[in-house]
């Protein structure tokens, strides 16, 4: 895996680091269950001195797998600490899994209640430990288990998750129709996939990984990573005999009556980032508008008596295109029908790196063999409804489901995918990097398209798609968070605060 991503587990890669500890480094199950269920104590004492009006009340509810095995634990060391714990068992013993059964019977006497019915909210009482259901559970929580579940929410209770939160997929944030809320949860040697990706990022509350014991040498984690810093570091650095021309060229296409500053903070993002220059392709009756809103961009206007980019365009475009490291299409470019027609000859004619945008992904259509074919890289910068128009599908579908559809939609067009969200996901369709770096600020218009820019910029430099892709999402929400703090408020920050921002932004970690 990159070097400049912190590698996380999916479920199946967790069980084989566990089975690799367990069956050939020698560590005993029970353990590995000790640890985890230590640290899960920990963290709940804390939470239980933090939390006002809970001091010293926790409730263990536990399923029946490994998981409540380490509530079980859990439950144990927090009773020795001289907390009041209750512990609520679904199963009867005899249910429960082996590790599980040792340690209840390791319990003091009378400390475990067993529901196998329903469980009332009003059986809950200060903090609640989640040991439910584990990292490997998919599907729908049932029976007394979604009861449980159920009654947790409805308890207003503050709630420490075991690994993940029940009725959330570990493997990639896609959460049951019955999913646990948390206030925090702790996750065992590594973090998982899932915590990383909504809507799983936004149940597990704050995320602590506790080490459990498993030695060097396992299996290493495979499903994807979150984006570091170190990604900063693949940009190239201009040099004494660098120059505009060696910088790489982006070229901007788009427009439209209304929406000329789409295309005008994509060219200043692209040039922000570090591209030799850009050239502003727009419709010939707006040319002067663009002429007299951008200083350091080339602007050439296609067409006369018309406020659109058309069909008939195309070719001059494209003609305009040849030798550009670079070419962003989309940026305010509209809806119209014959504008759709030119957004597809352009995709299929140009023969640079292109990075497919805004309005341009909207009309797109379905036909995804049609970037498949391109023989250049293409990046795609959809946000959830825009992949639901790309793949057929409802953007709530998109938003329940983003990690599959975002692979989906990558490996059906050939193209590297930025899923934007304040989780984006960056996938070539085989590798996944999130980034996990807040940037609330970004949620204001236009910082879409400054994104585009920075990723056209960053392939202009020289950057493969998936990397380029990586370098601008991660900069992109440094950018965001530099721009609030000059702004002394977040929620006032504008796009062109983060163009300002991004040359900063860029700066890679020291060594």
């Amino acid at each position: 895996m990159e070097a400049w991503l912190d590698p996380v587990y999916d479920a199946a890669g967790m069980g084989a680091a566990d089975r690799w500890a367990i069956e050939e480094a020698g560590v005993p199950s029970l353990e590995l269950m000790e640890a985890a269920g230590r640290g899960l104590a920990r963290v709940a004492a804390d939470l239980s001195t933090t939390e006002g009006g809970n001091e010293g009340l926790i409730t263990v509810v536990c399923g029946k797998g490994n998981n409540g095995g380490d509530g079980l634990v859990a439950a144990r060391h927090l009773d020795e600490a001289g907390f009041e714990v209750t512990v609520i068992l679904l199963a009867g013993r005899d249910q429960l899994s082996p590790d599980s059964q040792a340690n209840f019977d390791r319990l003091p006497e009378g400390l475990a209640e067993i529901h196998e019915v329903s469980l009332q909210a009003g059986s809950l009482r200060g903090v609640i430990i989640d040991a439910l259901l584990g990292t490997g559970f998919d599907g729908e929580p049932r029976g007394p288990v979604a009861d449980a579940i159920d009654a947790i929410g409805r308890s207003g209770l503050p709630v420490l998750a075991c690994d993940v939160p029940s009725g959330m997929n570990a493997s990639t944030g896609e959460a049951a129709d019955i999913v646990v809320a948390a206030d925090r949860t702790v996750t065992f040697h590594r973090r998982k996939l899932g915590h990383l990706i909504a809507p799983g990022k936004h149940l597990c509350g704050t995320v602590e990984v506790v080490p459990i014991g498993i030695p060097e040498g396992a299996p290493a984690p495979q499903a994807g990573g979150e984006i570091r810093s170190g990604v900063l570091g693949l940009l190239p650095r201009r040099q004494a005999d660098s120059n505009k021309f060696t910088s790489g060229r982006v070229s901007i296409v788009g427009g439209s009556r209304g929406l000329t500053g789409a295309v005008c903070l994509a060219a200043e993002a692209a040039i922000r980032s570090g591209a030799g220059y850009a050239t502003a392709a727009v419709p010939g009756d707006l040319e002067s508008i663009f002429e007299a809103k951008l200083t350091e961009v080339m602007t050439r206007g296609f067409g006369s008596g018309t406020d659109r980019l058309e069909a008939e365009q195309s070719e001059e475009v494209l003609d305009h295109l040849e030798g550009a490291a670079a070419v962003v299409l989309g940026s305010g470019i509209g809806r119209d029908s014959s504008t759709a027609a030119f957004t597809a000859a352009v995709v299929a004619g140009c023969e640079s790196p292109l990075v497919l945008d805004a309005d341009a992904l909207s009309t797109f259509g379905t036909d995804l063999g049609a970037l498949a074919g391109r023989g250049a890289g293409t990046v795609l910068t959809p946000h959830a409804g825009e992949a639901g128009r790309l793949l057929g599908r409802e953007s709530s579908e998109i938003s329940a489901h983003r990690l599959e559809s975002a692979l989906e939609l990558s490996r059906s067009s050939g193209s590297v995918v930025i899923l934007k969200g304040d989780d984006s996901i960056v996938t070539d369709g085989d590798r996944v990097a999130v980034n996990n770096l807040p940037a609330p600020a970004l949620a204001t218009a236009g910082t879409g398209d400054v994104l585009a820019g920075m990723v056209g910029g960053f392939l202009a430099r020289g950057l493969g798609c998936f990397e380029a892709a990586a370098a601008a999402v991660f900069a992109h929400a440094v950018a965001g968070q530099i721009a609030a703090l000059e702004a002394g408020n977040r929620d006032g920050v504008i796009a062109t605060d983060v163009i300002r921002a991004i040359p900063r932004a860029m700066i890679p970690p020291a060594g």
